[in-house]
């Protein structure tokens, strides 16, 4: 199993590289994970500006690990979803040719999340009420970050539950379904996202901090980027979204049916914004 997985980052690596121009530095490949909100939108953003300026932002559609390995490897040049320190942190330590060039949203968090009409504020408080949660967790993707720090919350807490894997959307449609029926539910959540703006949600309390504290959204880049694309550095580099920003655009790309469209339209919207990434 663990052959097939080497082979198949491989091949996937070897699909990335096709994707670039040789010697064109008008061309920039970006990684980007489908179904990570924060990440779509800002790639999206990135997307419309450069255009303006001519150039042709190439998005590379992969898990988070491929695409790492990928601009380790120096093919896609750069990555805007990096949370740092706890969720991708093991895996960033892999890969010794990436190079972080700033901070694009410094308010990230990972939690668990209830319902705000279920009574109970703390992690600590699930172990009294297994039975109205069915001993379960429900989680995204496995080998997502927050997957395994919501299993060492499970351990640190002595927690007789099972995290449910699936993937994000899976699990926002299960949060939606049990809201409708008023149902106790738990999730594996994070901000920023929609879903806070969508739903009247709340984190527990983790006192033992096994899902972290306060989390950095990073850009990352492959070693050479910055020789090879000094202005294109700067420009990342300034990229930073607050709180009231970020959670603006997440609403309006998931309400968007076309996210390329949505995203021309907010760069036109936010013009002082985004002249201050241009600086």
């Amino acid at each position: 199993m663990k052959n097939i997985k080497i082979a198949l980052i491989c091949c996937v690596i070897v699909f990335l590289s096709a994707c670039q121009p040789d010697g064109n530095k008008k061309y920039i490949n970006v990684g980007m994970v489908d179904g990570w909100a924060e990440g779509v939108a800002m790639t999206y953003v990135a997307k419309a500006v450069l255009e303006e300026l001519d150039y042709h932002l190439v998005i590379q559609r992969a898990t988070p690990d491929m695409i790492l390995a990928s601009m380790n490897n120096g093919d896609t040049d750069l990555y805007m979803d990096v949370w740092l320190p706890l969720t991708h942190g093991s895996k960033i330590a892999k890969f010794p040719n990436l190079v972080d060039i700033g901070t694009s949203y410094a308010h990230a968090k990972n939690g668990l999340v209830v319902p705000d009409y279920v009574p109970i504020n703390s992690i600590e408080e699930l172990k009294v009420h297994e039975d109205q949660f069915k001993h379960q967790i429900m989680g995204i993707e496995k080998g997502a970050g927050i997957t395994a720090a919501v299993d060492q919350a499970i351990k640190d807490y002595d927690l007789n539950y099972r995290q449910v894997n699936s993937s994000t959307v899976a699990m926002i449609t299960e949060l939606q379904n049990a809201i409708k029926e008023k149902r106790w539910i738990v999730v594996a959540a994070w901000q920023p996202h929609w879903m806070f703006g969508k739903m009247k949600l709340k984190f527990l309390e983790d006192s033992r901090e096994s899902l972290g504290t306060a989390e950095q959204i990073k850009i990352f880049t492959r070693k050479e980027f910055p020789a090879d694309q000094p202005e294109l550095t700067r420009f990342f580099s300034q990229i930073h979204f607050d709180v009231a920003t970020m959670s603006n655009l997440l609403m309006k790309m998931q309400e968007s049916k076309d996210k390329e469209a949505t995203a021309k339209q907010w760069v036109a919207d936010n013009r002082s914004l985004v002249a201050s990434w241009l600086k």
